[in-house]
């Protein structure tokens, strides 16, 4: 079981927008109804809260992943208008994103907790970008041995310390093209429930520290980065671990993903989304790429490489409330298994949403999972896709 999507809940998920900051409105002149109330159409909306009083954002954390068992937490989003008056960017065709800050914490019936703080911060017009988070985190996990060429193993051990992701941007003339660099530092204390089960990974395999720096190219043209409706969003990544900055051992990790969405009519929003990451070198067991689907537990399936493809469709059936639908597949190969032995897993579900900030353009919800093994929920803010 890799540590990657439960460090991510730890440090980013806790702050579910770190990501997905949307563009403010540009005047302050909303007529003087309730803090809870939109003016529209007077539905429950959290708008004037989170923008014009400062407000923070409560979060449930619902966890039903069989990685880490039952259990939950909370997480508090604080909205912040960047200080620039935005005249600037509105004559360059760009849009002023609000500032965010975070904290949270989850525990859950295995034992497992984790608590984290982050932000995402925009500067000088937008053209300079922070986003980044540490958690301190202690984990129990089962690792599942890839591949058929060998009888596959359940090793349950814990990984316990904390996890830091920093990284800046800066924009590319006037497009909506980013250039972002990035460090990533681990400091993990990792135990076996059995102690001879350390005799399956190599003394590189169990790395403690690592620590890598990383380059990344981002092009963003969603109408919304909450709950997108049309636009795509491509980024690819590569991060490099070194002994000379602090890792134990040397690898390599790399990320391409692409997320598109075209608006079907006026009620339906179909997206897609194509997703691959691989690493070479020799990099810890619980930093393998891994799965990524709703209704497949966390890391469940890994190797050096893993792909994933998703789709799904959203019916706006009124102008507040939504239904869901999605079905995706996913493979991993590499160090066991080659690409065609890989095979495929596939993942599918349903799910509503509730428009509860009009002005960010940000649905709340939740989705229901199946997959292979499991079937669980997700509390989800924004969008999934991240």
């Amino acid at each position: 079981m890799s540590i990657c999507a439960p460090l991510l809940i730890a440090c980013l998920a806790l702050l579910p927008f770190v990501v997905a900051a949307q563009a403010l409105p540009q005047d302050s002149d909303a007529p003087k109804a309730s803090m809870f109330r939109d003016p529209e159409d007077g539905r429950f909306d959290m708008s004037r809260w989170l923008l014009d009083h400062r407000g923070f954002l409560p979060v449930p954390i619902i966890i039903t992943d069989p990685a880490l068992g039952n259990g939950g937490g909370l997480a508090l989003a604080f909205f912040q208008r960047p200080h620039a008056s935005g005249s600037a960017a509105a004559e360059a065709g760009m849009v002023t994103r609000p500032n965010l800050y975070g904290a949270g914490a989850m525990r859950t019936s295995n034992g497992s907790e984790a608590y984290g703080v982050g932000a995402s911060l925009h500067f000088d017009e937008d053209r300079w970008r922070y986003r980044g988070g540490v958690a301190k985190a202690s984990l129990n996990l089962a690792y599942h041995t890839p591949g058929r060429r060998l009888p596959p193993l359940e090793i349950d051990y814990n990984v316990d310390g904390i996890v830091s992701f920093q990284q800046g941007f800066r924009r590319l003339g006037t497009r909506d093209l980013y250039l972002g660099l990035a460090w990533i530092y681990m400091d993990m204390d990792i135990g076996f429930d059995v102690e001879s089960d350390r005799l399956n990974f190599t003394p590189r395999e169990l790395g403690t520290k690592s620590s890598g720096l990383g380059l990344s190219l981002e092009y963003d043209s969603r109408d919304n980065t909450f709950s997108p409706s049309s636009g795509w969003l491509g980024m690819i990544e590569g991060n490099a671990y070194l002994p000379g900055i602090g890792s134990d051992s040397a690898f390599q990790s790399y990320r391409g993903h692409a997320y598109g969405y075209w608006p079907l009519g006026k009620a339906f929003v179909l997206g897609g989304r194509v997703d691959a990451r691989w690493a070479n070198g020799d990099i810890p067991f619980y930093r393998l790429p891994y799965i990524d689907l709703r209704g497949i537990g966390s890391a469940r399936y890994q190797d050096t490489r893993a792909a994933v493809l998703e789709t799904e469709l959203r019916w706006n059936m009124t102008s507040r409330w939504a239904l869901v639908g999605f079905v995706g597949a996913g493979r991993t190969w590499g160090r066991h298994n080659s690409f065609s032995e890989g095979g495929d897993k596939v993942a599918k579900g349903t799910g509503f949403r509730y428009l509860i900030a009009r002005k960010l353009g940000m649905h709340v919800g939740v989705d229901y999972a199946w997959g292979p093994e499991d079937e669980t929920f997700y509390i989800q803010v924004g969008s999934p896709w991240r």
